[in-house]
């Protein structure tokens, strides 16, 4: 696998992945509640490094690990909804400039 993967790259790898070694996609659905379970072992892993709860003993917290698995997941219900990541990632920027441009910096909560 190459260093630097661009997020088109990416999406190309996990289908790859799922239609060989993991034979096929879980139902949209099926990897929506994945998609929920992996956000919660991210919870989880923050609540843990950040937060005021302490991990079990001998247990390993690995956030990296766990954000990793929500951006599978997220691109593997992309594939299979037909989403383009590249694109929507492009969109979603540009909707956040023009709607923020000047919200953030308004915001006295910010100074």
């Amino acid at each position: 696998m190459k260093e630097n993967i661009t997020l088109r790259d990416a999406q190309a790898q996990v289908d790859r992945w799922i239609t060989t070694i993991g034979r096929r996609y879980f139902s949209p659905l099926t990897n929506m509640a994945i998609l929920t379970e992996e956000v919660g072992e991210v919870a989880r892993a923050m609540s843990r490094i950040y937060g005021e709860q302490s991990a079990k003993e001998g247990e390993t917290i690995d956030l990296a690990d766990e954000l990793a698995d929500v951006m599978w997941v997220v691109m593997a219900l992309a594939n299979q909804t037909g989403v383009d990541l590249t694109e929507a990632f492009r969109r979603n920027i540009e909707k956040k400039t023009l709607r923020d441009a000047s919200r953030h910096g308004q915001n006295p909560k910010l100074a």
